[in-house]
């Protein structure tokens, strides 16, 4: 019997018809986690380029925005600072469609136009700090988060929500 016992297991130990099967099965669910990892990683990104292109296009509308010509010429005042928001949330001046970035709102967006201390002088003690035609140079800067859920399979490694955040700061040219 015990010599039966041992030809079963010399058979079994040199036979590699299951090494595959085990192989695979050990390290799918690793592979698995890691190819999720790459697709959340490249959403995330992609979110995030979204939502800096936006943010750039609404600082750089902002900085040539000039409210003070609307009210010159008889028109209604605007709001340059709520049109940028839509444009950095939306891509269009006024607000309509979806947003770029799903979940994204305009509450989440803050467009600061030449705010208290964004104003610097273009030349200090003799010194050109920018260049400028003007005594002094303020700066446009439009700011923005979102809260990425998207985490998906990721949070089985406790992974959770990811905000991303972004701004972008341009000068103000007032044409």
């Amino acid at each position: 019997m015990f010599g039966t016992l041992l030809r079963h297991l010399d058979r079994f130990r040199c036979d590699q018809r299951g090494a595959v099967l085990i192989e695979m099965t050990l390290i799918t669910p690793l592979m698995l986690i890691l190819a999720s990892g790459v697709f959340e990683f490249g959403n995330l990104i992609h979110e995030k380029l979204l939502m800096e292109a936006g943010l750039s296009d609404a600082s750089r509308f902002a900085a040539r925005c000039n409210s003070q010509l609307y009210t010159q010429a008889g028109l209604a005042a605007i709001n340059c600072a709520d049109i940028a928001a839509n444009i950095a949330v939306f891509g269009n001046a006024a607000g309509t469609g979806s947003a770029r970035v799903s979940g994204w709102q305009k509450s989440n967006v803050t467009v600061t136009i030449a705010a208290a201390g964004s104003c610097h002088d273009a030349v200090v003690a003799g010194v050109a700090q920018y260049r400028s035609t003007t005594a002094q140079v303020c700066i446009v800067r439009a700011a923005g988060t979102l809260a990425y859920s998207g985490v998906g399979m990721l949070s089985i490694i406790g992974i959770g929500p990811i905000t991303l955040n972004g701004s972008h700061e341009e000068r103000l040219i007032r044409f």
